[in-house]
């Protein structure tokens, strides 16, 4: 199931909501206590229900990875009570060192497996058979949820969950379990059980909600049915400029894809009491590509940080190899393909030279010029990430810059971006902080000048045309993937 469904939309949230606002907020709640559903702590009975909402929603395709994402909270909830009570750091690092084999070891069979038994084929000329497992969905996101909860548990950083239901809560929250953003356990550990629920936060998560929606149907869809007809028919056909151009248009579909659904993500969490950090804080207005890094998936981003590079010795010691490992991991941890890993390492060369020297460079340059260099690098890197067969992505870097007998032009160029003229300026204006400026600017257009019915109506109003506009896309539109849901 996806956010940007009409059956998430119209059946699964609206009757999630209903079940756990009117009958979880009364379960364990006394009459007298004189709150209303919006406004109070959360009930453990809330906390089941939303369990049961999370995996009603995870099965809704393949039920069978329900119980492996049951397996996989199970051994994290054990090994995190392993670490708390041993009395040795050696006890300690072997609880860690039996959660990390065991969950990487899962994602690794499901994940890695078919692409280590073909290479090893291709390499020694063997004939073992592919083991053809399936791909569970978001298993990369939440692998590193359970691993990042045990590090910090060893760490001292956060207190191990005793009850297993409220882990269980942490790690299959519907909200961000297939694609993020990766959650932090210490980060909403005091409100699985302590949060409160509040007008203010279910309004503002709603209006969130809406503006992924919008993100997604108008911005990323389009743009993702114009880069999927320029990039995955024949190559043969394309001109120089149609190749840029569609690869123009999924450097803007994989960005709009991706923050869309954190944004949903973020909103439908506030909407049931929970704050998740941000993903996304403009990465394309970035002007170096270290700097494009701190903004774009911010939580994966983090994570390899703080449990990888700094563990390796940051940049203190041995810095260059560490960028290095991290890079590779990170791109294969997108996919099992050797693109991902050219597609990492890509980035990690450019972060490297930006290092030594480029970074000096870039401070001399005008803004204008350092962030076309910036989005130049960026992308040609989505080049990599968009083509898993290298032959093809060979043949369309040489269509790319001139090497193939490609015409220059085609003839659809110039109409499409006539006809699509007025698309393109929202979504370049949407990657940019335009709205913050213009309410810095125009003080009447603050929200704290406002009273909060005023504020209120105001983005009600606007989320009911959002909703209903995406609403009326949906209806009628076949093409609606979700990118970040094969990773």
């Amino acid at each position: 199931m996806v956010f940007s469904s009409l059956v998430f939309l119209y059946l699964f949230l609206p009757v999630c909501l209903i079940i756990y606002y009117l009958i979880g907020s009364r379960i364990g709640r006394r009459s007298d206590d004189g709150v209303t559903p919006l406004r109070g702590h959360a009930t453990q009975a809330q906390n089941l229900i939303l369990i049961a909402a999370s995996f009603f929603f995870y099965g809704w395709g393949e039920p069978i990875w329900v119980g492996l994402l049951v397996i996989s909270s199970s051994v994290g909830w054990f090994v995190g009570l392993w670490v708390e009570r041993c009395k040795t750091q050696r006890g300690k690092k072997i609880a860690v060192a039996f959660a990390v084999l065991a969950n990487l070891g899962l994602l690794g069979l499901f994940k890695y497996s078919a692409f280590i038994v073909e290479n090893i084929n291709l390499a020694f000329i063997t004939g073992l058979d592919n083991p053809g497992f399936a791909l569970p969905i978001g298993i990369s996101f939440y692998t590193f949820q359970i691993l990042s909860y045990v590090v910090d548990v060893y760490r001292g950083e956060v207190r191990a969950q005793r009850k297993f239901l409220d882990f269980l809560l942490y790690v299959s929250l519907f909200h961000q379990l297939v694609a993020g953003p990766i959650v932090r356990y210490v980060h909403i550990a005091n409100e699985i059980n302590h949060r409160i629920h509040t007008w203010n936060d279910f309004s503002r998560g709603l209006h969130r909600v809406c503006v992924g929606l919008f993100k997604k149907v108008f911005i990323a869809n389009v743009a993702g049915e114009w880069a999927q007809r320029t990039l995955g028919g024949d190559l043969s056909t394309l001109s120089v400029a149609d190749a840029w151009l569609g690869l123009a248009m999924f450097t803007i579909q994989i960005y709009f894809d991706f923050s869309a659904y954190s944004d949903m993500a973020i909103g439908l969490g506030m909407m049931f009491g929970f704050h998740y950090r941000e993903n996304f804080n403009y990465p394309y207005i970035a002007k170096s590509v270290t700097d494009f890094w701190r903004r774009w998936h911010i939580s994966l981003g983090t994570f390899f940080r703080d449990y990888v590079y700094i563990p390796l010795g940051g940049n203190k010691t041995w810095g260059l190899r560490n960028l290095f490992i991290v890079w590779a991991l990170t791109g294969f941890w997108h996919g099992a393909s050797w693109n991902f890993m050219l597609w990492g390492l890509y980035f990690g060369v450019w972060i490297a030279l930006e290092r030594l020297f480029i970074e000096r460079l870039l401070n001399t340059l005008p803004v204008a010029a350092s962030h076309l260099y910036l989005m130049t690098i960026v992308t040609l890197g989505w080049a990599l990430f968009y083509f898993t067969d290298l032959s093809r992505l060979t043949t369309f870097l040489k269509i790319l810059f001139g090497y193939s007998p490609a015409q220059m032009t085609g003839v659809t160029t110039a109409s499409d971006l006539s006809s699509h003229a007025l698309w393109i300026a929202l979504a370049v204006l949407w990657c940019m902080p335009v709205g913050h400026w213009i309410q810095q600017k125009i003080r009447w257009l603050r929200f704290d000048h406002w009273k909060p019915t005023t504020q209120s109506m105001i983005l009600l109003m606007v989320d009911a045309v959002m909703l209903l506009s995406s609403t009326a896309l949906l209806v009628g539109q076949s093409y609606n993937p979700f990118i970040y849901f094969r990773f």
